[in-house]
């Protein structure tokens, strides 16, 4: 079945942490599916290059450096659009995988920041402009670790399940209003930096968090999730999906191949 192309108040589509990874695949995705998609990140440079790449392939994509934890910033965004069809919450990332017992509170309070906060500050900015599309949806792209824990990562998970509770949340607030509420919990997903952050750039690290894994999902793979997610009739609301490879049932339970 073919996507359905978004009606016309409803076809700008904000992208947050569009500057690589998830973010920027889901920002070509919905571009190739009618969206005049805007690019936000705090790297200009990145995401400069994806708008240039996308309007050279025949699609709309303005670039708006942005961090998504300044208030200020995001409230100064939020006046230039009268309405706003898809707010996708990407944003976000981990610091560390160290036991309670010795985790870095500021690692804690960054992600909590990003991942959470800076959720917040664009679900209240935009909210108003997506009821004034009569047909808004907000993404928030939260994770497995939102919804069961694993040693070694909880101030991560400790951050996921505040977007996951944000979500549940905002949907029980705004029923019967004409704005959809998705959360999209992916497993593991290989990028070329989700990990790498992690672990402060330890390359051997990160490689081992998908050794023998034979087909990790991509940044891609969530990308299309979220893309039919958002696509679905306006009164078909896909409240959570979780989307793992076939060669992870759990968190903690992964099937590895032996070299």
């Amino acid at each position: 079945m073919a996507t359905a192309v978004p009606p016309a108040a409803s076809r700008i589509a904000v992208v947050t942490g569009a500057s690589g990874g998830i973010g920027a695949a889901t920002a070509r995705r919905l571009a190739e599916a009618g969206y005049r998609v805007v690019l936000t990140a705090r790297r200009k440079d990145r995401i400069e290059a994806l708008a240039d790449e996308l309007t050279a392939a025949g699609h709309s994509a303005t670039a708006y450096p942005l961090d998504v934890t300044d208030r200020a910033a995001v409230d100064e965004f939020a006046t230039a659009f009268r309405t706003v069809g898809v707010l996708v919450n990407n944003a976000g990332g981990a610091l560390g995988a160290d036991p309670v017992a010795t985790g870095d509170p500021q690692d804690w309070r960054t992600m909590y920041e990003t991942n959470v906060i800076g959720t917040l500050n664009l679900t209240q900015a935009l909210l108003p402009k997506l009821d004034a599309s009569g047909d808004g949806t907000v993404v928030v792209v939260s994770s497995t670790a939102g919804h069961a824990t694993y040693e070694g990562g909880a101030g991560y998970v400790a951050a996921k399940h505040g977007a996951h509770v944000l979500a549940e949340t905002l949907r029980l607030e705004i029923v019967g209003r004409p704005v959809r509420v998705i959360e999209v919990a992916p497993g593991m997903v290989k990028t070329e930096e989700f990990a790498l952050t992690r672990f402060g750039g330890d390359a051997e690290k990160a490689a081992k968090v998908y050794e023998g894994v034979a087909e990790p999902l991509t940044a891609d793979d969530v990308a299309d999730t979220i893309t039919w997610a958002v696509t679905r009739p306006p009164h078909v609301n896909i409240d959570l999906l979780v989307v793992r490879p076939r060669a992870q049932a759990s968190n903690s339970k992964v099937h590895r191949e032996a070299r």
